[in-house]
């Protein structure tokens, strides 16, 4: 009995194992844009080991009914849409139809077996995105962003009818773009949270939020619940019908960086319904008499040390599997 049941192990885990392999192919043929890079390159992200250092979750063309699958067989993101949304998937994505129609892709909301528990201190999430038409309305819509346990919005990346970016940073603020989007054209887009405070969005390379710190208040959860993906859940209003497609979703264990400029920045504007509480400045602590603290970042260490610290795209995958084959296995010669 015991025989058997380490070989069903031992098959499972070279299913596994396979699979990875499989998958770290054909992510190893896409590429982040050419403005950007991976912390630790030095040449280019384009190749094997680099593109999936710290990678360990991938959701692609896998999708069916209300479910969008990790390619590497972690944890999956679940669509949700009412009567009148549609989510229709791709080779390399899915389609998003009406502002209901979204993607969770649970963190803290998984429940007691959090895989992706590292993503409250560390994380890059990346997508390819385009939007299909112009909204209506002087609101923004939610393209891609971060929810924390409670419901309050960490980051988001969201778009509006004058073809503007708008981004909610980390600090509570919401920074609207010089820069514009066209419809039908495809933009990389991440969010990055380092050291848990040091939050990043990035637009085709060009950074947003570079200097914003997440203020750390007490009477607010900060464990992440989920990241959303294609909209976040909210009913369409008068803003008319909106379509967008989101491929290759790419979620790292480890910050990245781009090599893009700053974006330029039009104007601060009103943060969305549900965002962290603004991180009050100095000047501001100052004159309501309280203490003037300041949150240190430790230093960024070495590309290579902050890749050896997130540990590998591997190990983090096997977590759930390789420990277990190593317990089976010695209870089973315990037993024999």
């Amino acid at each position: 009995m015991v025989s058997v049941r380490l070989t069903a192990q031992l098959q499972r885990v070279k299913r596994v194992l396979t699979t990875w392999r499989e998958v770290d192919d054909r992510v190893s043929q896409l590429c982040l844009t050419s403005s950007a890079a991976v912390s630790k390159s030095t040449d280019t992200a384009c190749t094997t080991d680099k593109i999936t250092d710290g990678l360990v979750g991938f959701l692609s063309g896998s999708f069916s009914e209300n479910t969008w699958r990790d390619e590497y067989l972690g944890v999956n993101a679940t669509v949700k849409k009412g009567t009148n949304e549609v989510a229709t998937g791709y080779a390399d994505g899915v389609t998003f139809k009406g502002r209901g129609a979204w993607a969770e892709w649970p963190v803290g909301a998984q429940g007691e077996n959090r895989l992706y528990h590292f993503a409250n201190h560390n994380f890059t999430l990346v997508a390819t995105v385009s939007i299909h038409n112009l909204p209506r309305g002087d609101t923004s819509i939610p393209l891609m962003g971060v929810r924390l346990d409670g419901g309050k919005k960490l980051m988001e990346l969201s778009y509006d009818s004058q073809n503007k970016w708008r981004v909610l940073c980390s600090d509570g603020t919401t920074k609207k773009l010089k820069s514009t989007w066209a419809t039908e054209t495809q933009y990389q887009v991440a969010i990055v949270l380092q050291n848990g405070i040091q939050g990043t969005v990035y637009v085709d390379g060009q950074r947003v939020c570079g200097s914003a710190q997440r203020g750390l208040e007490a009477t607010e959860s900060q464990e992440i619940s989920h990241f959303y993906i294609g909209g976040d859940g909210g009913s369409a209003g008068g803003q008319g019908y909106v379509s967008v497609t989101v491929r290759n979703v790419l979620l790292y264990n480890r910050p990245l960086t781009f090599s893009g400029p700053d974006a330029e920045v039009e104007k601060d504007v009103a943060s969305p319904a549900g965002a962290v509480s603004r991180t009050k400045t100095e000047d501001e602590m100052k004159a309501e008499g309280k203490p003037a603290t300041t949150q240190q970042v430790p230093a960024a260490s070495s590309s290579h040390a902050v890749g050896e610290a997130a540990g590998n795209a591997g190990s983090m995958r096997g977590s759930g599997l390789l420990p277990l084959l190593l317990l089976l296995g010695l209870w089973g010669f315990a037993a024999l």
